[in-house]
């Protein structure tokens, strides 16, 4: 065996040992480089005849093509080692059962507002629907709220671009604006009986939905739910305001003991008017009074703006918070944790 064998048979020894491929290429570096063995070689032949050149020349590439074809091929054979212990590590074990998606469920407001609907739907109350950017006709005007009103000011209120500087549009601040889009629609209906002298269905409905204000702390939230009631005939009074309500709130929180108390109070679009508290007989809460919606006769412009005779038609009206009906029901005492998208904290009203 001659010089240049030996140095293949070293090459290809040297490449076999490499781990890695760094590695090999400090080997390929002694053999291939530029101050490697081959390179070395190829120097040499300066002081050769032409004729020796030749063949000398002949051998060394072949050689240099051995050792190429020695590292192409330990190149390869690290690359599938690499790939086989990759494919190890990340192997699928098809045989293994998936991974189950836990179940969803719905929000613990929706949970409330979708009982709030099935209680007064059991008692004849539609659903009224409405938009959350709204004009200040039905946000305000029509509600007797007068233009100093503090519920105006830029500071309580979310203004948006749309309307004019006299009128412009908002996001609402409570869902009323839909009961008197659902009455003067109602009144449209019924307007060829109305001027007949015939009267007209009365209007009984419930509008719940989010509603807008400059507010956060942990018992309020610039975006809560509210949910408004109205009820308009000929022979509506707040008698009825009372048992309806309390109704309501024995069945919601299924407590037949449950207190009432209707007190004194002022809004605009009522008169009278009436805070609604409630009083628990047992539990953390008992004894405690606590408010929990407003509520009151129609005032007679609301009624006249609605396209009514508040002569004839008289009615009454509430306006309570799901998001605390929420709170005392499942006995939450931050209301951001509603809005937070904590998994742990919904997961529990699954």
């Amino acid at each position: 065996m001659n010089e240049l064998d030996n140095l293949v048979e070293a090459a290809r020894a040297e490449f076999a040992q490499a781990a890695a491929p760094a590695d090999l290429e400090n080997a390929k570096a002694r053999y291939l480089g530029k101050a490697g063995r081959i390179t070395e070689l190829m120097k040499g032949m300066a002081a050769l005849s032409v004729d020796e050149k030749k063949s000398r020349g002949a051998a060394i590439n072949l050689a240099k093509q051995a050792i190429e074809g020695a590292l192409t091929m330990r190149r390869q054979s690290l690359a599938d080692a690499e790939l086989e212990a990759q494919l190890k590590a990340e192997a699928l074990d098809v045989s293994l059962p998936g991974r189950q998606r836990g179940a969803g469920g719905l929000h613990p407001v929706s949970l409330t507002l979708e009982r709030i609907e099935a209680i007064f739907g059991s008692m004849g109350f539609e659903v009224a629907e409405g938009p959350e950017i709204e004009s200040d006709w039905f946000n305000f005007t029509a509600l007797n709220t007068p233009e100093d009103h503090p519920a105006r000011s830029m500071h309580d209120t979310f203004y948006v671009e749309g309307g004019s500087a006299k009128a412009p549009n908002l996001l609402r601040t409570h869902t009323s604006p839909m009961q008197i889009r659902h009455a003067v629609q109602h009144v449209k209906h019924h307007r060829s009986a109305l001027d007949a002298g015939q009267g007209m269905p009365e209007i009984r409905v419930i509008a719940p939905g989010r509603t807008y204000r400059v507010d956060s702390d942990a018992t309020h939230s610039p975006m809560f739910h509210q949910c408004e009631g109205l009820w308009i005939g000929e022979n509506v009074s707040f008698k009825d305001l009372k048992v309806v309500f309390t109704d309501f709130c024995r069945t919601f929180f299924e407590n037949d003991d449950l207190v009432l108390r209707f007190r004194p109070s002022f809004f605009p679009f009522t008169e009278p008017s009436a805070e609604i508290d409630i009083q628990f007989p047992s539990g953390p809460l008992a004894g405690r009074w606590l408010e929990v919606a407003g509520s009151g006769q129609v005032h007679p412009n609301v009624v006249r703006n609605m396209g009514l005779d508040p002569e004839r038609y008289i009615g009454f009206a509430f306006g309570m918070g799901p998001d605390r009906l929420t709170m005392l029901r499942y006995g939450v005492n931050d209301l951001r944790l509603f809005f937070d998208g904590d998994i742990r904290f919904l997961s529990q009203f699954r």
